[in-house]
């Protein structure tokens, strides 16, 4: 096992190297990074030369890339300068950005996948039941919303629901625009309440269309994975019915849910920029777009590695979990 986890790390390094010679060669036709800058207020030609040279625009292409690379590796990655706001850390603000969208993202994440699963396993063992009709009508039905929209459904269930809190004498709990600037504050029992009401309407935007997805991909492969013989042969030794589904399906039809789990979680850090936007988060989704606009070829490099590390680490702990959960499945 150790030997194959050292072996997709070596592997993957190329790859990171290749990806990230790819993206940056793609940045550099995004335009003047100092352009806004520029525009702020009157610069001298030498000003705007020593600036160049000091943030490095100046220099080959292949030297800008050795040099962004070996500093990436060492942690440093490099700033970005920001009109009106001065120079700003790479790390700091791309790390800042991730925290954000973790925050939002995992709870939506590991919701939707239980919910998901728990009922495309029930919706499987019940085919065509009633049961099995609604959970495939909500879920069609929320996989062909925009999330935007559900996102907009929500706020607006939530205004009249904080005017009533309001109307008899209650705080306003449901955030609508993002977390408080401030801070959660108060009693613990406070910070809790407040923690839930900011993270609710976002958290439901995502797990809705998640939810969607896990639960229709968990019912086809339960379906799959029941019609195998060895589940028929359990079943034909007498084993009860709970002890067949959870003992010798479940486990197998877990696969291919781990699979979009893992392509889609990193998929969805920088991927959630909609819900970031309707909600008022300032995660890595906002973070990468506003980067895009406004030229800065670090921080869209910064964003894009991050993910990319995000999804070879899902990845790899996807293929490890598939020999855990296949006893068929050997890792060399």
């Amino acid at each position: 096992m150790l030997r194959y986890i050292v072996r997709r790390i070596l592997i993957t390094i190329p790859l990171l190297i290749v990806g990230s010679f790819l993206v940056f060669a793609l940045v550099q036709g995004m335009g003047d990074p100092l352009g806004e800058w520029k525009l702020v207020e009157p610069r001298s030609p030498d000003e705007i030369a020593a600036e160049y040279e000091r943030m490095g625009y100046d220099d080959p292409f292949f030297e800008r890339y050795g040099n962004w690379i070996a500093g990436f590796v060492q942690g440093d990655w490099g700033t970005t300068v920001i009109p009106g706001a001065g120079e700003r850390d790479v790390k700091t603000e791309v790390m800042h950005g991730l925290w954000t969208t973790f925050r939002l993202v995992i709870g939506a994440e590991i919701l939707a996948l239980m919910i998901g699963m728990a009922v495309g396993v029930i919706g499987a063992i019940r085919q065509y039941s009633i049961f099995d009709y609604a959970a495939t009508g909500v879920a069609f039905a929320l996989f062909s919303m925009p999330v935007f929209c559900i996102g907009l459904i929500l706020k607006s269930a939530a205004i009249p629901f904080n005017d009533f809190l309001q109307s008899i004498g209650m705080d306003r709990w449901i955030t609508t625009a993002g977390p408080p600037p401030g801070g959660f504050n108060g009693s613990f029992g406070h910070q809790v309440t407040q923690y839930i009401g900011t993270f609710l309407l976002p958290t439901l935007a995502l797990l809705a269309i998640q939810f969607a997805l896990y639960s229709r991909f968990q019912r086809a492969s339960m379906l799959d994975v029941l019609g195998q013989d060895y589940v028929r042969t359990a079943q034909a030794k007498g084993l009860s019915s709970s002890r067949v589904v959870f003992r010798h399906a479940f486990r197998n039809g877990l696969i291919p849910v781990i699979t979009v789990f893992a392509v889609n979680f990193g998929s969805i850090v920088t991927g959630a920029v909609i819900t970031e936007t309707v909600f008022n988060w300032s995660g890595m989704g906002r973070l990468l777009i506003r980067s895009i606009y406004d030229k800065e070829p670090y921080m869209v490099l910064g964003v894009v590695m991050v993910t990319a590390i995000i999804v070879v680490a899902a990845n790899l702990i996807a293929d490890l979990l598939y020999a855990r959960l296949d006893p068929r499945i050997r890792l060399g």
